[in-house]
């Protein structure tokens, strides 16, 4: 490998990919794995090498991560059940765990994306079209 941090090719995820967008229009997420499966959610980013900017993984249903085995650092947006943003942890390191009672859904994104994008509580998230 040429020492660059890239995520598990697209087509490798075996999730479904969606684009996340809030209502100003703006990509929250440009390719959105989901994981909505035990297995999928359960394993996560667990064994990618890293994400690349507007690439994420919509954890649903999900009101906490644990950034066990996970080789860097991310931050999570959770989610309610209409989409819209409870709370968010910004660069969570490996070996971490973070939750939110009114989460239903989490967001995964690379570290820094949520400053990046400008993701804050109260957005509220919806489909967007590839």
């Amino acid at each position: 490998m040429n020492g660059s941090k890239t995520a598990v090719p697209f087509h490798r995820s075996g999730m479904k990919k969606l684009v996340l967008v809030a209502p100003d229009g703006r990509v929250v997420c440009e390719v959105c794995h989901l994981a909505n499966r035990p297995h999928t959610r359960m394993r996560g980013v667990i064994g990618w090498e890293g994400l690349r900017p507007g690439e994420g993984v919509l954890l649903r249903p999900a009101f906490s991560i644990l950034t066990a085995f996970v080789r860097f650092p991310i931050d999570a947006v959770f989610l309610d059940r209409e989409m819209t943003v409870v709370a968010l942890e910004s660069d969570v390191k490996p070996w971490r765990l973070k939750s939110s009672r009114r989460a239903r859904a989490v967001l995964e994104l690379a570290a820094g994306e949520c400053r990046r994008i400008g993701v804050h509580p109260g957005d509220r998230l919806g489909w967007g079209r590839t």
